[in-house]
């Protein structure tokens, strides 16, 4: 009998696999990686292409961003999921376009020239990216929140800035102002759980500053706050997060961003140290050159079985997918088009008929801050408080792929908001916090700041020799306690 742990699985279901029909899956979101694991049992050879080597649970990209949670928490290593599906196979690379005629696509994988694959189907599942409306600067000084890495930058320069402060003199110390654009979702959790960080952790780790130190503003054109919800949760929203010190801006776009401000529809200028874009999300650009035909936002048109509609075995999912009535561009819409795509597919290879895609709606939810979230649930109603929390934090656990993922993040985040003031102690998962640059970058950019000491300063020789003699000061004369 063969030993389980010294015997090699199977990597293909058939000795006649390498036969069967090729399906390339662009993208290994919710949508690419959902297809993927649909597509166990069929009479088919996959590759899923994408440019990371891993699926990242976005939901729960805030709490990454806000120091909660270790990135990997929230990322799942892609080729891990061979073990449910033998005949997956991983390819890192960056898409460079298709060809629908050839049914070829054309990738970058780092090597001299373009790489070419070949395919019987085709999932395109790319997913979106963050767009900034051509707002003048935003590209340069806002932070977007919609990858990993943008998590981690958004992390690594909130305790940058907070380290550079600290520096300074008790009653000179640089208020962190972060703005928040967008009050959908994204932006009321980030807000929350910066509001919490300040509420619980800031004067434990900062005692020698103030907790008012740190500004949260959000930010939001419309009049109200996450418009995804009903106005009795919009209301309970606004009110928890100006309970917990949140600066609400309805009503109010942003015209301009610059270093350390922005400029609302009005001309009036807030102080903005950290301007974090969460105002929206579009389809890549590079997507219209492939010839598929698009709606007017941008996603590709499809039928009623998701397949783009004049190309035959090609189909589209999550929020790439643009339906007569379009979902929302959230987990579960792509989660469920990716499922009925590849099984579209499947139908095909086995010459039954398909099914046409029929979106169930599980409910909406998001998180306000500790104990304090919101889920609008069919057949349930609405939950609110502790127990909306609850709710939440199970069903974003039960949805992560992975066991370890939801382990992990489980214990975290009941550490987190566990427990009280007195006994919760904190441990920010932190990692490059390099202060001396921010300090640098600060003093350089005096020319353009429009707030803190030096601001507006022509002459940026003169500002480094001030902040020199100011350094020289405060070592010659310490501050007392």
């Amino acid at each position: 009998m063969a030993m389980p742990f010294l015997s090699r699985r199977p990597t293909v279901p058939a000795k006649d696999g390498a036969s069967w029909p090729h399906v390339i899956i662009l993208g290994g979101g919710f949508a690419g990686a959902h297809a993927v694991t649909a597509l166990r049992d069929a009479r088919v050879r996959v590759t899923l292409i994408d440019r990371n080597v891993y699926k990242t649970f976005q939901p729960l990209l805030y709490q990454v961003a806000t120091a909660g949670l270790n990135p990997g928490d929230v990322t799942m290593f892609l080729r891990g999921l061979s073990l449910k599906v033998p005949n997956m196979r991983y390819r890192q690379g960056e898409i460079e376009g298709v060809d629908p005629e050839r049914k070829v696509v054309r990738m970058d994988e780092g090597q001299k020239g373009i790489q070419e694959l070949s395919y019987d189907y085709l999932i395109v599942a790319n997913g979106a990216t963050t767009t900034y409306f051509g707002t003048p600067g935003a590209e340069e000084h806002a932070m977007p929140m919609y990858t990993r890495s943008q998590a981690l930058a958004i992390r690594d320069r909130i305790f940058s800035e907070l380290e550079r402060s600290s520096r300074e003199q008790l009653h000179s110390h640089d208020r962190l102002n972060v703005c928040i654009v967008g009050g959908g979702p994204t932006g009321v959790e980030i807000a929350g759980a910066l509001a919490d960080f300040r509420m619980q952790e800031l004067d434990i780790l900062y005692p020698e500053m103030d907790p008012g130190t740190l500004q949260v503003t959000v930010l939001q054109r419309g009049g109200e706050l996450i418009k995804e919800f009903s106005p009795k949760h919009r209301e309970y929203a606004a009110a928890e997060l100006e309970e917990r010190g949140v600066t609400l801006c309805l009503g109010r776009g942003v015209k301009e961003v610059g270093y350390d401000h922005v400029i609302l529809d009005d001309d009036s200028v807030l102080e903005s140290d950290i301007t974090i874009w969460a105002a929206g999300v579009a389809i890549p650009e590079k997507v219209s050159r492939w010839g598929f035909p698009q709606d007017r936002r941008g996603r590709l048109s499809v039928d009623e079985y998701l397949q783009v509609k004049g190309f035959p075995g090609v189909y589209a999912a999550g929020d790439v997918a643009g339906q007569d009535e379009p979902l929302p561009q959230l987990a579960q819409p792509a989660i469920q088009t990716g499922q009925a795509a590849a099984q579209a597919i499947a139908a095909e290879v086995a010459g039954t008929p398909r099914k046409p895609f029929k979106y169930t709606d599980l409910g909406t939810m998001a998180t306000i801050g500790r104990h304090a979230a919101i889920a609008q649930i069919p057949g349930i109603g609405g939950l609110e408080g502790s127990i909306g929390w609850a709710a939440w934090l199970g069903v974003h656990i039960t949805k992560m792929m992975g066991h370890r993922n939801q382990r992990a993040v489980a214990m975290n985040l009941i550490s987190l908001y566990g427990g009280t003031r007195a006994t919760h102690q904190p441990n920010p998962v932190v990692g490059e916090v390099d202060s001396l640059r921010a300090a640098r970058v600060f003093e350089e950019q005096a020319a353009r700041r429009r707030f803190g000491k030096g601001a507006g300063a022509g002459d940026r020789s003169s500002v480094r020799a001030a902040a020199r003699a100011e350094g020289a000061a405060s070592v010659a004369e310490p501050t007392k306690d």
